[in-house]
């Protein structure tokens, strides 16, 4: 496996070889796969280098994207790939996601006009991937298989079987019955048509905002398969919270588009008829996916949360628990799987005890924000708040129309903040104050620290030292979480403690 400087040394390479020199290169952080990715800014633009040591997943991202590019639909381009296929470069698409937007209408308690919008546009893009994308597709490059199968179905039922259901000794069933209805519900959903590209991790967090429209990453685990599970996968995200209204309103604009685009060739009676079928036929089996797409959800949330030990995933339960315990109550399907919904009901048990889950160590998060636009950020932790810091009194790269565009995670902005005395006199002050509670908070067993630094558009001064403590504290203190979240900008930035 490659060193991290092995790493750095290849993507500069590559990228010398494209005819760009390159000015910085910094890792970002990490997320749920073993995936590592690195920022490069060259001579022309931004650029995203990544490295991942499993080749055929590498192999299919790579084929996937060249032609989800010719097809003209918005993801990111491959512009260089190492001799051992380990290391390549792509295009950057910044760090914008639907997810970010998502997280603004939950603090805000509704979802706004400019989010559901984006989600259209999603769903929109979603056909043409699954229409347009799925043809001349090749999907022998599919990793770990080219279609959705039975073998793929069990394997999302068992991963909640092995690493939720069974984790939990309060929940009592019969395996061989469960396995019965796993079988029946597996061949229910076996009989939904499946000649379309199926992405597989259609979520909001995968979708990537550019200039107000949707980009699209992490498909690489895409396959042939039906319609119904992205679009469940994108609507059904149990930490959007997405009211049942608006699912209706957005499944219903999602069908409409469908139609559209699938049935297009030919204004006849037959044509009219098709469409009746398609849709008839997504919603027969949808209420299926649904209960699929959940239950493999928990078994991820428990993998990651329950046997990886990620406070992230384990707080993350409930919200899959009472979206399960919704759909057991209001079954739809036309047969009942009595084992499976016996135990659906025993979730009730285990909710609380995941409620209640608090974090095994210190999370810090700090925040920038505008005075103008949102005010003091809400304390999530229920502690009633920490550190507000007024970064309007300090030099403000926003009077300035070179720097308009710019924000303070840009290299011209970072250089002009560090070139003036007063960043540097209130920096030092801030550390002092801001390390020494850390210190206290960690003697003391404390869960949560909360951090603000503030300015007139929170986009400049307020971004800059939001940035910069958040760098300072995961140096300084690697057994913390650190969070940081540019409000304004609609962009976080995750240190996991070490």
């Amino acid at each position: 496996m490659l060193t991290l400087e092995e790493i750095k040394k290849t993507i500069v390479e590559l990228i010398e070889n494209l005819g760009e020199k390159v000015l910085e290169i910094t890792v970002m952080p990490s997320s749920g796969s073993s995936r590592r990715y690195f920022r490069v800014k060259t001579d022309k633009r931004n650029l995203i280098g990544a490295h991942n040591i499993n080749i055929e997943e590498n192999d299919a991202f790579f084929s996937f994207s060249k032609h989800f590019h010719k097809c003209g639909l918005p993801v990111p381009e491959i512009l260089a790939i190492s001799s051992d296929k380990d290391v390549y470069v792509q295009t950057d698409l910044g760090d914008d996601t639907l997810f970010n937007h998502v997280e603004n209408c939950l603090n805000n308690g509704k979802f706004d006009e400019e989010t559901i919008n984006l989600y259209k546009k999603s769903l929109n893009k979603l056909v043409d991937f699954q229409i347009v994308g799925h043809k001349g597709l090749d999907y022998s490059k599919a990793f770990p298989t080219p279609a959705f199968d039975e073998m793929s179905i069990m394997e999302d039922l068992n991963y909640f079987k092995y690493c939720f259901l069974k984790e939990q000794e309060e929940i009592s069933f019969n395996e061989t019955r469960l396995d019965t209805d796993f079988q029946r519900l597996a061949q229910y959903i076996l009989e939904a048509p499946s000649d379309y590209f199926m992405y597989r991790d259609f979520q909001s967090r995968n979708i990537m905002i550019v200039d107000n429209e949707p980009y699209f990453i992490d498909y690489q685990g895409g396959r042939k398969g039906p319609l119904q599970y992205d679009v469940v996968s994108l609507l059904y995200q149990v930490k959007a919270r997405i009211p049942e209204d608006l699912r209706k309103e957005l499944t219903e604009y999602y069908k409409q588009q469908l139609s559209i685009k699938a049935c297009h060739s030919e204004r006849s009676e037959e044509s009219h008829n098709a469409q009746q079928l398609l849709i008839k036929s997504f919603d027969k089996f949808f209420p299926a996916f649904v209960l699929l797409r959940l239950l493999q959800v928990l078994g991820a949330y428990g993998f990651r949360g329950l046997i990886q030990k990620k406070l992230h995933f384990m707080q993350s339960i409930p919200y899959a628990i009472k979206e399960l315990l919704i759909v057991n109550e209001k079954w739809e399907l036309p047969f009942e799987l009595p084992e499976l919904q016996s135990v659906i009901r025993q979730l009730n048990i285990v909710l609380t005890k995941y409620e209640s889950v608090e974090p095994e160590r210190l999370t810090i998060t700090v925040n920038s924000f505008s005075y103008k636009n949102g005010g003091v950020p809400y304390d999530k932790s229920g502690n009633g708040g920490g550190f507000v810091f007024d970064c309007r009194a300090l030099p403000n790269p926003g009077r300035y129309a070179e720097f308009k565009k710019s924000t303070g995670e840009d290299r011209d902005v970072i250089e002009f903040m560090d070139d003036k005395p007063d960043t540097h006199y209130f920096l030092q002050n801030v550390q002092m104050l801001v390390f020494q509670s850390i210190d206290n908070y960690l003697e003391r067993g404390f869960k949560n620290l909360q951090i603000n630094f503030g300015c007139t558009g929170g986009q400049h001064r307020s971004v800059f030292f939001a940035q910069t403590i958040g760098r300072m504290i995961h140096e300084n203190y690697p057994m913390v979480n650190v969070e940081i979240n540019h409000l304004a900008q609609h962009i976080s930035h995750v240190y996991e403690a070490k």
